[in-house]
């Protein structure tokens, strides 16, 4: 959502620096325009020096007094400090052995429930560049020029897609928790494919002044931006920061992060040569397809990741593509009976049963077997991982125990206004 204010802002700021012409002329006004965005950072800049710094970080470099002065500033009592600290440091240990020997970088591609989930976070994140969103965000005063607007009227007409953009953000506060964020996608993602294939279509209405065109144009944009900004928008990050187990989490994130950024660059890059060679309508259209295959993965191959736990996570990602995409391909003549055809049928037996039977629908279980934590079996066809048959699956249940019992001993010393033992 504060994303989408920041764009807005800056349309803002472009139409008001339209006319500044204080020094250097009437070329003037573009760079009065970009020395602004100078501004937020300066005062951004100023403020970091009294944030303070993460106790975590602080914990990893042995600094400890550091660590316990940074999270009281962030508790109500130096009982509450001290207990969390506690807690934080315990799981650090515990991390830092799970970690030890291990080739994540290798395990984020070999281990089947880390390879959907990079996946899965790695589509939301490529789709919300190749929707075209950021085709309109960039290029929309030259796309609405294109359309019959002079420069200030189209100045005005992009602010008022921002100020959308930023609007149609809010209600994904709610919804996103509500609705659920693979719905989200599966809604809007064939009403961003319909608003571009009519913004497509109105740039071949004749007359570069006819006021159909311009309305019409102005419209397809204005209901794109409507139906991104509560679906597509807040969907990825929130989506990439929730996909991964938290001993690979950074490395999922930035790669996430990374891909977004890159095809942004890719998408701001291509789009002048490609409405050159295509012009407007043949460039529309290329990205009204691409929110048509978004929709087609997200149904067959992205799972719903709302409201469920960590062990939760690890269920739904180690079921295989194959198996995610058959599920709902059988159900695809359910919901057109149920939706389209608006009959009563029957439930359709759930992919996911995780109390019941370990996240599968009851008519076929699959021939892996999914085991509750960041593995698979060597029946999947992925990389051999521990199971329970592992002797060191045993002393990892009891570096578990030490956790819990470490955990209660600590608390009930710090209840006592006492400081754990090591800081």
């Amino acid at each position: 959502m504060w994303t989408a204010f920041g764009i807005a802002l800056g349309f803002i700021v472009c139409v008001a620096f339209e006319n500044v012409t204080i020094i250097g002329g009437p070329t003037s006004p573009w760079r009065w325009m970009m020395a602004s965005t100078s501004v937020p950072p300066l005062i951004v800049m100023l403020q970091v020096y009294f944030c303070p710094e993460s106790p975590r970080w602080y914990m990893e470099r042995g600094r400890f007094d550091k660590a316990y002065r940074s999270v009281n500033r962030l508790r109500f009592s130096p009982v509450q400090a001290t207990r969390d600290m506690y807690y934080a440091y315990k799981l650090l240990e515990l991390e830092r052995g799970e970690r030890q020997g291990r080739n994540l970088l290798k395990e984020f591609f070999t281990v089947r429930r880390n390879r959907r989930a990079a996946q899965s976070a790695w589509f939301c994140m490529f789709m919300q560049q190749f929707c075209g969103v950021n085709v309109i965000a960039y290029y929309s005063t030259s796309i609405f020029r294109n359309s019959g607007y002079y420069l200030s009227e189209a100045l005005l007409v992009s602010m008022g897609g921002g100020i959308i953009n930023f609007l149609f953000a809010i209600p994904a506060i709610y919804t996103i928790d509500t609705f659920g964020r693979r719905n989200l996608l599966l809604v809007t993602f064939p009403l961003m494919a319909a608003c571009l294939f009519f913004t497509a279509g109105t740039f071949q209405i004749p007359g570069e002044t006819s006021q159909a065109r311009i309305a019409c144009i102005t419209t397809g944009l204005y209901l794109f931006m409507a139906v991104y900004s509560p679906g597509l928008g807040p969907v990825p990050f929130t989506y990439s920061a929730e996909a991964f187990p938290l001993h690979i989490r950074d490395i999922g994130m930035a790669s996430s992060t990374a891909i977004t950024w890159g095809f942004n660059f890719i998408i701001s890059l291509t789009w002048p040569p490609l409405s050159d060679r295509l012009t407007d309508t043949g460039g529309f259209c290329w990205y009204g397809a691409w929110n048509i295959f978004g929709w087609i993965f997200c149904y067959f191959l992205l799972p719903e990741t709302k409201n469920l736990t960590l062990e939760e996570l690890d269920n739904v990602f180690s079921v295989s593509n194959r198996e995610h995409a058959s599920y709902y391909m059988r159900k695809l003549p359910w919901y057109l009976k149920k939706y389209l055809l608006r009959k009563d049928v029957a439930p359709f037996p759930p992919l996911y049963e995780f109390a019941a039977n370990d996240g599968h629908y009851p008519e076929e279980k699959p021939d892996t077997s999914h085991i509750e934590g960041n593995h698979t079996s060597a029946s999947s066809g992925d990389e051999k991982v521990p199971t329970d048959s592992d002797p060191n699956a045993a002393s990892r249940r009891q570096r578990g125990h030490r956790l819990d019992e470490g955990l209660h001993t600590g608390l009930v010393g710090n209840m006592g206004g006492g400081a754990p033992s090591g800081y």
